[in-house]
């Protein structure tokens, strides 16, 4: 047998990726609601429909600063010559109205008022002149222009009418969403709490970071990243820090962080190799039971190996990832952030994606799913390219340059020049 074959004998005893997260993921349940103020409820997700309780606008109001006036009083009065000669008509403005006036008023034939926007309309007025169409008067104004009926003015519930749906459960509520439930009315919203995610690197080789890695030294680069993944995914995220490969000391901390933690993220130890401390002692078999942790190599490139579980009394997810950086953070993409979604209840759970058109030639190591590095350009005649950046998914620096992961199926050993490929959208702000 040849070594392509052992290679592709090999990977099709790995669990495939689709497979693999379906039974991760039905395993966990979103976090209970909870009722919070609307300020607080930033960054969260809905947990039920929300409704408007009233219209908005909420009464007839001007949109723009002039003259609220009835139209019928303007017609036959057209814009004027551009030499500033022409008819034009004088209404008397019988009083000012601003944002702050709340008493009902009625024009009658020939009258108006000057209006602030966002004031209250007078009854009969169906037309805001606006300032610069006007000399400005204030006892009398004379306007030059007729603009249509109806022209600055919003009528109540014109934008949103009280009973409309605001936004579906699921809805991660925004600081525009915020605007909308409060110009409805809505003062608070259930919402499903953001997870708290906890990072533990662990190995005997780690040194924290602000130093280099010596020989028999590896500079904690993990930690930091994951940390920083899960709080871009809108989770409140502790770092641990480092955990030696001690036994005692690993499940001590474990089981320490159960009580601040809705889930728990360890990296490194996931081999089947003699320093992989975190896979031996959480899938240890403990009488009769198995462990709390399963262990699972999936199709995967880079890193096959993951783990998924619970810890504790209160059986708090974890996953684990591998210690090699690139790997661990695509572990993360690919398992922990859509564990983390589902926990604040976010629809979807995944990245967007697209299609995209390959600008070089690249392989891709048969019976493994490759999610690599690539930058993502959209076209000017539609659609999209995508050019994979160097060194693959094991650089850390294509990782900070991506903007976007490839996806290679299993079945795909060589992607030509002009194919299509599947592209995992990075929310990076540039």
């Amino acid at each position: 047998m040849t070594a392509t074959a052992d290679a592709e004998a090999a990977a099709n005893e790995l669990t495939p990726l689709a497979d693999y997260l379906g039974s991760v993921l039905r395993r966990l349940r979103a976090l209970p609601p909870l009722d919070l103020d609307l300020t607080q409820a930033h960054g969260n997700v809905l947990a039920e429909d929300v409704v408007a309780p009233h219209s908005f606008p909420a009464f007839d109001q001007a949109a723009v600063d002039g003259y609220a006036a009835r139209w019928e009083d303007l017609v036959g009065y057209g814009p004027a010559p551009s030499g500033g000669s022409g008819r034009t008509v004088r209404l008397n403005v019988v009083g000012d109205l601003g944002a702050a006036s709340w008493r009902p008023v009625r024009l009658t034939p020939g009258s108006c008022f000057s209006v602030a926007a966002g004031a209250p309309l007078p009854v009969a007025a169906d037309v805001v002149v606006p300032v610069e169409w006007t000399d400005q008067g204030m006892a009398a104004v004379e306007i030059f222009r007729t603009p249509k009926r109806g022209y600055g003015v919003r009528r109540a519930g014109e934008e949103l009418p009280a009973g409309t749906l605001l936004a579906r459960a699921g809805t991660y509520v925004s600081p525009a969403l915020v605007a909308v439930l409060a110009a409805t009315g809505i003062g608070h919203v259930v919402v499903r709490p953001s997870p708290r995610v906890v990072i533990v690197a662990t190995g005997d080789e780690l040194v924290d970071v602000g130093r280099g890695s010596q020989p028999g030294q590896v500079v904690d680069a993990n930690s930091h990243a994951l940390t920083a993944a899960a709080a871009e995914v809108g989770a409140l995220a502790y770092r641990v820090g480092i955990c030696d490969d001690d036994p005692e000391g690993l499940r001590g901390l474990l089981e320490d962080q159960t009580l601040r933690a809705d889930l728990i993220i360890t990296t490194g130890g996931t081999g089947t190799g003699p320093g992989d401390m975190v896979r031996r002692i959480l899938s240890r078999r403990e009488g009769g039971r198995a462990g709390p942790v399963t262990f699972t190599e999936v199709a995967l490139y880079p890193g096959t190996a993951l783990g998924f579980g619970t810890v504790g009394a209160e059986e708090v997810p974890v996953v684990c990832l591998p210690g090699e950086p690139g790997s661990a953070l695509i572990g993360f993409e690919v398992l922990a952030r859509p564990a983390i979604n589902l926990l604040a209840g976010a629809e979807p759970v995944f990245r967007p994606s697209v299609r995209a058109h390959l600008l070089e030639t690249i392989t891709s190591p048969g019976g493994l799913r490759e999610f690599r590095p690539a930058h993502v350009a959209e076209r000017r005649g539609g659609g999209y390219t995508v050019q994979p950046l160097p060194g693959g998914p094991f650089t850390l620096s294509g990782l900070a340059e991506a903007n976007g992961l490839m996806v290679l199926g299993e079945r795909v050993t060589t992607a030509a020049a002009g194919s299509t490929v599947d592209v995992l959208l990075l929310d990076r702000r540039r």
